[in-house]
């Protein structure tokens, strides 16, 4: 088959062409949580109508869940409300549900890949942006608006026109401390915020084929900060490794029949853009936007992209070079860098080490099981005896819609998706960064190359 790995897919899911460049297009695996699925359901049973695939429906909670003490009743009247929504609708329309305390909890984009659920050539949609993520596996995942959760949970199609398609090469070889994030940034400063504006990308090259999935997952997920519809990466050996630990029964004809889904050569894609990996070193945010990254030993003017407005919300000054600046608070975590990968890459750095006296460190695990894989492993330990709070998973300080608010003022390097303002909590300034970075500006208590930690 020729073309490339998007067409192909899409192609596989239309149910019918509607008008010219919109198709009915067949979803098999929606994701929902508590915040985006209320509404939705709220029209299906104002209709009468039940879930017309319950089992291709998978729910979870983790943005609202707190990650103290989740045995306890959760104290935000809001969040528990939601909880206790999202409970009663899966209960009523027989989905099934991995509730605040299942083996199985955790942020939605987390928990689909571990589990075995988001599969090679999949349609997969959820009420959240970074639905992205699961692109790692050679999907179409794509985040959508409450009224389309509603249409998909009535009919299991979308109306939707078909994007445009868009190649990022990244060839050569990463340089010392360069992580999945840090490519993901300096991929987003070259483009800015809209530069992917109604394509799907297709991550390609010698960076993404050396990968991990986690680190592919990392890339995916940040897509969105482009612009982009949606990220993926094309299905090889790594994709069928990863997917035979989860399941049982891989047939050499179902890995066959995703592998022929991959971009053929002669594939055209409307746009194709080519970056050298030696180029890129550790990142960091500068501004309130996520293309506003720099060189983590660069002056804040190596950027075009910031404005007035967002360096003085930050408190930053155009010609600072931030290495050495004080911060406040540091949080691990996110469906961008909650998995194992991200924490053991966080020991090495703080194992036989202590954090800042000043700084606050809250790591946060994607899911129950990348928090229990953690404890085996003995990282959470490391974590303790270097002052880090080891916490229960869920969304938490990416998006401060529970306890887990960064304070006023505060100043935190992140290694979630978005640092816009007040994201973390109001009035909180936020810098993002990969989870190496992140643990070196931790334990130094300021922002801190992290290559000076690595061996």
């Amino acid at each position: 088959m020729s073309g490339t790995i998007i067409d192909k897919i899409w192609d596989q899911h239309v149910v019918k062409a509607v008008t010219e460049g919109v198709d009915a297009l067949y979803i098999d695996t929606h994701y929902i949580h508590e915040v985006t699925s209320p509404q939705a359901f709220t029209g299906l049973n104002d209709r009468g109508q039940k879930v017309f695939r319950p089992k291709q429906t998978i729910a979870t909670a983790d943005h609202n869940v707190p990650t103290v003490d989740q045995h306890l009743t959760i104290k935000n009247e809001l969040s528990l409300n939601q909880v206790n929504t999202l409970i009663k609708n899966c209960v009523d329309h027989n989905i099934e549900l991995f509730g605040i305390g299942h083996e199985k909890n955790g942020i939605v984009h987390v928990i689909g890949p571990e589990n075995g659920l988001t599969l090679p050539g999949m349609t997969i949609v959820c009420g959240d942006s970074h639905t992205s993520t699961h692109g790692a596996f050679g999907t179409i995942a794509f985040g959508i608006g409450t009224s389309q959760v509603e249409h998909v949970l009535s009919t299991q199609c979308l109306l939707l026109g078909r994007p445009k398609t868009m190649r990022i090469e990244v060839n050569g070889k990463l340089g010392k401390g360069v992580e999945a994030k840090d490519v993901a940034l300096y991929i987003i400063s070259q483009l800015g915020t809209e530069g992917a504006t109604g394509h799907f990308v297709e991550f390609a090259g010698t960076v993404f084929e050396n990968f991990s999935m986690e680190e592919r997952m990392t890339v995916c997920n940040m897509s969105i900060e482009m612009g982009a519809k949606g990220g993926l990466v094309g299905i090889d050996q790594t994709t069928i490794d990863y997917i035979k630990k989860r399941i049982d029964h891989l047939s050499d004809k179902k890995i066959k029949s995703w592998k022929l889904l991959n971009s053929s050569s002669d594939a055209c894609f409307d746009q194709v853009i080519e970056l050298e990996a030696s180029t890129i070193t550790p990142m960091i945010t500068t501004g309130t936007s996520p293309d506003t990254g720099i060189n983590i030993t660069s002056n804040v003017n190596s950027t075009s992209r910031n404005s007035d407005k967002g360096l003085n919300y930050m408190q930053i000054e155009k010609n600072e070079v931030l290495i050495g600046k004080s911060i406040d608070y540091v949080f691990i975590g996110s469906c961008t860098n909650g998995r194992i990968e991200d924490l053991r890459k966080v020991a090495e750095i703080a194992k036989h080490r202590k954090k800042a006296d000043h700084v606050t460190v809250w790591i946060v695990p994607g899911s129950n099981q990348v928090r229990n894989q953690a404890i085996a492993e003995g990282l959470d330990v490391i974590f303790k005896d270097a002052g880090f709070e080891f916490r229960e998973p869920g969304c938490s300080a990416c998006l401060a819609m529970n306890e887990d608010k960064i304070p006023s003022g505060a100043l935190c390097i992140s290694t979630s998706n978005r640092n816009f303002e007040g994201r973390q909590g109001d009035g909180a300034r936020t810098i993002l960064a990969s989870p190496i970075t992140a643990a070196a500006a931790a334990i130094k208590g300021e922002i801190t190359d992290p290559r000076t930690y690595l061996n």
